[in-house]
């Protein structure tokens, strides 16, 4: 099968750009596939993150062959992106659904497809970004009409798909394991040691990934003050809010000594020591459809505490890889915690995560993408 699939790649960063590589190198196992990449992904004013490279090693990089063309403010880019798909003539085009701002360009690729004869697969991350309102998924909604078929991330957005691109394929997907990391076999006390937790010997929960208000950070470190277990909390990645509030909030609950800030963009191969340094993972979520941070908690083999929102809830599954709690709730997630450590659940939930491994594969994902491509073209799915 032909296939062009857009999206991020390395250099820029985070779960999206790794996803895009991840997919593109799994489907190119079977398949002819081209990737339509950014020069340039967002205006500096419009993304409150940092948006300079990935400073990740180049041995450590994802990265795949790719044609780098789109600059979302030069309609010409998307001009030239167009001529790719039309001299490549794929069988499909696989866009990716995450936020409006790209609306314009997918409609027009989209269109660009249409001409040549192939079907438009659209993987949805998301319909309505966290901190979004109803309004985002209106304009998702119109957006999207120009889709064949739709796979998306969660049981909550195929419902949503399905009322709303009546007569299209629209099939229930799942978020992958985040596995193309390298694992070294570094051991706990190597990884607190390299982390500047050389002299803990108590519990260490991990808080990972760009620090954003829907994360729900706040709620966690109530809950450490609200914990029986004195355990420590380690936060890794970079800040999208400020730093300072949250420092202040540390000393008003009096944690100072059990809490530790690393600000910083984690490089993919300084991710495993923190995966290997903890105890148990946590996603106190207050909205969001899916977690890439957890599905790297799943590789590494680290149990997680999640609240019950979105795809979280689908994925965590409560007694097989970790608990799951009411969002925006400190005195439930500080109870999930005690009865984690004081339970010792660690080591049954680790043995119960080979199996949601495997339900959770890239291979079962490529699968579903093949499924849906075949019935596009009136064909029965293997």
């Amino acid at each position: 099968m032909k296939l062009v699939v857009v999206g991020p790649t390395w250099p820029f960063r985070g779960g999206l750009a790794h996803y895009t590589t991840t997919l593109v190198s799994e489907l190119r196992r079977t398949h002819d596939v081209r990737l339509i990449t950014f020069i340039k992904q967002y205006p500096q004013w419009l993304f409150p993150g940092n948006v300079s490279p990935d400073p990740s090693s180049a041995e450590s990089a994802l990265q795949v062959d790719c044609d780098r063309t789109l600059i979302p403010w030069s309609p010409l880019t998307w001009l030239n992106a167009a001529k790719i798909i039309h001299e490549t003539k794929p069988d499909a085009l696989i866009l990716q659904w995450w936020t409006p701002f790209w609306a314009p360009i997918w409609r027009m690729l989209g269109a660009a497809a249409h001409r040549s004869g192939a079907k438009v697969v659209y993987i949805c991350h998301q319909f309505i970004e966290p901190d979004a309102g109803l309004g985002e998924w209106l304009v998702a909604r119109e957006s999207l009409k120009g889709g064949d078929a739709f796979i998306t991330h969660t049981e909550e957005e195929f419902v949503m798909a399905k009322r709303a691109f009546i007569g299209r394929v629209v099939k229930s997907g799942f978020l992958p394991i985040y596995d193309s990391f390298h694992k070294t076999g570094i051991t706990r006390a190597q990884a607190r040691q390299q982390l500047g937790l050389a002299d803990e010997a108590g519990p260490v929960i991990l808080f990972f990934g760009f620090v954003r208000r829907y994360k729900g950070l706040r709620f966690l470190l109530e809950a450490m003050a609200q914990m029986q277990v004195s355990a420590k909390l380690l936060i890794a990645g970079e800040f999208w809010e400020e730093e300072n509030d949250y420092r202040a909030m540390i000393e008003r609950l009096g944690l100072q000594d059990r809490v530790l800030i690393h600000n910083r963009y984690v490089t993919n191969e300084e991710i495993e020591p923190y995966f290997a340094a903890a105890d148990i993972l946590a996603l106190p979520y207050i909205n969001g459809s899916q977690s890439a941070i957890n599905m790297l908690g799943l590789h590494y083999g680290l149990p997680v505490v999640a609240s019950d929102v979105g795809g979280l809830a689908e994925t965590v599954m409560t007694g097989e890889m970790g608990l799951l709690v009411p969002p925006s709730n400190s005195a439930a997630l500080a109870h999930a915690l005690d009865s984690y450590f004081q339970n010792n659940l660690g080591d049954g939930f680790r043995r119960s995560m080979s199996a949601r491994r495997e339900q959770l594969s890239w291979s079962r994902l490529i699968k579903l993408i093949e499924d849906v491509c075949a019935e596009l073209k009136g064909a029965s799915p293997t």
